[in-house]
């Protein structure tokens, strides 16, 4: 009897997509797989989003006047609550300032005060998660202490308390604001990481390195913090979309950003309510309009991010795999005994 002829080995071409990933390809993947409608909101929210940070950034070269300008360069005063003209599109307000120029130049203070502001909450809350999460004991009490005593106030009333103590010592200015805003969130940072780290923790990997008596700072730098964050960024695109309605409300109430230090929206519709009453509505319209666009581009960028990194709701796209074909006349050898 013959031997069954074997198929000869042959090589098969592997797609660029199944070679692994390293570096930002990797980090990028998921966004690159989404589909559907969670791919229109990631995008639908960047753009919004991006809009802003353009505004924010170009604010000198799009707006026309200044934030406090209320004179032209030959001194003459512009009109008080103007409506909207050639020389101001979107009107002037009671102080004869432009309200297209406080607009943009407004983005580029919110912006700023919801980077500072994620920034600390992140800075502070991440790194007690982790610790409290990894080492617990009375650590580990006394910080779910003091995060469910902030839980329990009001984030608006804390953020005035906050903001009503700092500013005698440091003004009101941009940095008190961010971080009236920032104590708010650091415990919701705290609680996720740490809830994280406990289920972690227990994880064979991490045992692993504990019995090769790897030091706790590195076993949650190496080993715990990377699978432990990736519900931060997520939260921090939403915390942004909370921190603008937060900043707006401190400057509505006046325990906001200083009129003269830089433009905010909520001031300017504070000072607007006013002029609704006497059918004046470009004052307040406008910043109106760009506090919920903002808002709702990162709250887009938020629920699309949720959608595209976790991989429980993530949906990836199906490709179809293609066999290279057989050698002519192979089939019909094999099976032949």
């Amino acid at each position: 009897m013959s031997a069954v002829r074997s198929r000869p080995q042959e090589t098969v071409p592997v797609a660029p997509e199944a070679k692994s990933r390293s570096g930002l390809g990797r980090l990028f993947a998921p966004v690159k797989e989404a589909t559907g409608f969670a791919k229109w909101v990631l995008w639908a929210g960047v753009g919004i989003t991006t809009l802003f940070v353009v505004l924010a950034i170009l604010a000198p070269v799009i707006a026309p006047y200044d934030f406090d300008q209320y004179r032209t360069s030959d001194g003459e005063r512009f009109a008080k609550q103007e409506a909207p003209s050639g020389d101001h599109p979107f009107g002037t307000t009671v102080q004869s300032t432009d309200v297209l120029s406080r607009v943009v130049y407004g983005s580029r203070t919110a912006l700023l005060v919801v980077v500072l502001a994620v920034t600390f909450s992140m800075c502070i809350g991440v790194p007690l998660g982790l610790i409290s999460g990894y080492f617990g004991g009375k650590l580990d009490r006394i910080l779910l202490l003091v995060t469910d005593a902030l839980f329990a106030f009001p984030y608006l009333l804390l953020a005035i308390i906050i903001a009503f103590l700092l500013s005698d010592s440091i003004g009101r200015g941009v940095v008190t604001a961010a971080i009236a805003i920032s104590v708010v969130y650091v415990p919701q940072y705290f609680r996720v990481v740490r809830n994280h780290v406990i289920s972690v923790r227990e994880e064979p990997y991490v045992e692993a390195a504990r019995a090769m008596g790897a030091k706790p700072r590195t076993i949650i730098g190496r080993y715990v913090f990377f699978n432990v964050v990736q519900n931060v960024p997520v939260i921090a695109t939403l915390n942004a979309a909370d921190a603008i309605l937060t900043l707006a409300a401190l400057g509505f109430l006046g325990y906001g950003i200083q009129p003269t230090e830089a433009a905010e929206w909520g001031y300017d519709i504070q000072r607007a309510v006013a002029d609704a009453g006497a059918g004046i509505w470009w004052t307040g319209l406008w910043p109106g309009v760009a506090i919920v666009l903002l808002v709702t581009g990162l709250t887009l960028l938020g629920e699309g991010l949720n959608d595209v990194l976790n991989p429980r709701l993530r949906r990836r796209r199906i490709q179809a795999v293609e066999f290279p074909p057989l050698r002519e006349g192979l089939s019909d050898e094999q099976g032949q005994v």
